[in-house]
């Protein structure tokens, strides 16, 4: 019979096997490295397949474990995932389960600060390398292709400038030359986009992020389609990537709750970035869902929804200004990472993290992620906020 099951209900349903929950709702927190065998048949039984579903060593995953990957699994509708200690870890195992030496990579200008920095040292240690593309190019990637380009690493939209993708123009043209496409999906999350429908191979989540929701787990997962989930596994397991079970229970239990939460982060975060829109100390705001962000017509086309993060450009100044802004909030608290149930806001320089695309801008760069809070309370922080911005900036031209 066809799963026709709607993604709400997924939310509440997948990974919740009866022989891993044993009656109880969640299922428990199985801590464990050495898992004991009854019998010497067993043993061969389950050495013979030590990434089936069964206990053989902590580190191949418990009930805890299983769970949450079954879960992530349906909902991005791949054919397998594995967990991974932090979302950096995610990529990099999923791009190192693809490539090998004398390999050529292809990775967006927009993407994650943390994959630039894995291509340019480790990746590039190894002799494979890295070329960054244009976010906006669109199938116009293929002018890029070279007879040695093995990957395309994909970030839509970026987490930082938010340029929106056409990653089915990209895919397609991937596919058509053997190339394979990996995505970071944090920002969208499986709810508003699904990558792995769309053709690519392996979609990525820091977990930390929107599907824990509460900033107090690390934790990375990457889904893979039937071609690339084997590589993947055994990239993994050779690696020793594992991740710990109580993280992994929190991420389960966080997922119960992700289509409510994001529902609410994404109405937040449109209320606060349209008012933004018409403050004087606002000179853009970058956001997908608004019609000058570049690729807004794809964000149109192929998401879902929207989420909590975005950034806006000030008018003027440079990032030392930017402490009149941020250094008196109490509720919009300076830090890395995204999607817990807390507003953050950031000064973010995008200038030194570009290779083939030239930022500028007005002003500084600052991102905010609009947490569950009160929108009325956040947007009077933020007018306060804007306002000792441009008392500074005027007082400065003043001399």
């Amino acid at each position: 019979m066809t799963d026709t099951k709607k993604t709400d209900t997924r939310l509440i349903t997948s990974g919740r096997r009866k022989e891993w929950s044993h009656g109880v709702v969640n299922p428990p927190v199985y801590r464990a490295s050495t898992c004991l065998f009854e019998t010497y048949a067993e043993l061969r039984e389950r050495c013979a397949d030590p990434s089936a579903k069964q206990l053989f060593y902590g580190r191949k995953g418990t009930p805890t474990q299983w769970a949450l990957e079954e879960a992530i699994t349906e909902l991005e509708v791949g054919a397998g995932t594995m967990l991974y200690p932090s979302g950096v870890a995610a990529i990099t195992g999923a791009i190192l389960s693809l490539v090998r030496t004398g390999d050529h990579i292809l990775i967006t200008d927009s993407a994650y600060e943390p994959t630039r920095t894995f291509a340019n040292g480790l990746l590039r240690q190894m002799g494979v390398e890295a070329e960054y593309y244009d976010p906006l190019i669109g199938d116009e990637i293929k002018t890029l292709f070279r007879d040695n380009t093995r990957l395309v690493m994909a970030e839509s939209p970026g987490s930082l400038t938010f340029e929106v993708q056409d990653l089915p123009a990209i895919i397609e043209t991937a596919k058509e030359n053997n190339i394979f496409v990996v995505v970071d999906n944090t920002w969208a999350t499986p709810l508003l986009l699904k990558p792995l429908d769309m053709g690519a191979d392996i979609s990525i989540h820091a977990v930390t992020k929107y599907i824990g929701g509460h900033s107090d787990i690390m934790l990375g997962s990457a889904t893979a389609n039937e071609r690339t989930f084997r590589s993947l596994q055994r990239t993994a397991y050779q690696l020793g990537q594992t991740c710990s079970p109580d993280d992994a229970f929190l991420a389960s239990r966080g997922i119960r709750t992700l289509g409510v939460r994001l529902k609410v982060h994404e109405e937040n975060a449109l209320k606060i970035a349209a008012w933004l829109k018409g403050r004087p100390e606002v000179a853009k705001v970058l956001h997908p869902a608004f019609e000058d962000c570049p690729g807004h017509e794809l964000w149109e086309r192929d998401f879902a929804g929207s989420s909590g993060l975005f950034s806006i450009i000030l008018k003027g100044g440079d990032y030392p200004d930017t402490a009149a802004l941020v250094d008196e909030m109490t509720l919009f608290k300076m830090g890395f990472s995204w999607g817990g149930y807390e507003s953050l806001i950031l000064p973010s320089d995008p200038r030194d993290s570009r290779s083939v695309t030239k930022w500028e801008a007005e002003g500084p760069v600052v991102r905010l992620h609009i947490g569950l809070e009160d929108t009325d309370d956040l947007i009077s922080e933020l007018e306060a906020g804007l306002e000792r911005y441009a008392a500074h900036i005027n007082k400065q031209a003043a001399g």
